[in-house]
């Protein structure tokens, strides 16, 4: 069972609603910007499915085409915007060049997308 399920009391007021600590608030205030920049980063389908398997060690840009069955420019454009962003860094071996993830806050948003959004195996989607 996925986490949030497990905890859906602690994470949800009496009226169903989601809950929200006063003091998270304040404590994410000042970094707000940052995490709205972080998700905006991830909030892009080809650039989150980078994300997922660079999640599992780095890959060179052809190996993100074959995965994604995208072109090379598209895979490109977005590599250059998760470099931008600090996300990712390029490490070049002869002709390829290698993407990993640098940012530690990404795999742990992976496998939080991954825990909420994507059926255990063998179960169903829901």
């Amino acid at each position: 069972m996925p986490w949030a399920e497990d905890h859906k009391d602690e994470l949800t007021d009496p009226t169903g609603q989601p809950a929200v600590c006063p003091v998270a608030l304040d404590l994410l205030q000042p970094y707000a910007n940052d995490a709205a920049n972080f998700l905006k980063a991830l909030g892009h389908e080809g650039r989150l499915m980078i994300l997922c398997h660079l999640s599992s060690g780095p890959k060179s840009v052809t190996e993100l085409e074959n995965l994604l069955s995208s072109r090379q420019a598209a895979v490109s454009q977005q590599l250059a915007r998760l470099r931008l962003e600090g996300l990712v860094n390029a490490r070049r071996d002869g002709q390829a060049i290698y993407y990993s993830i640098l940012d530690p806050k990404v795999e742990r948003m992976v496998a939080l997308l991954t825990e909420l959004f994507c059926p255990p195996e063998g179960g169903a989607q829901g």
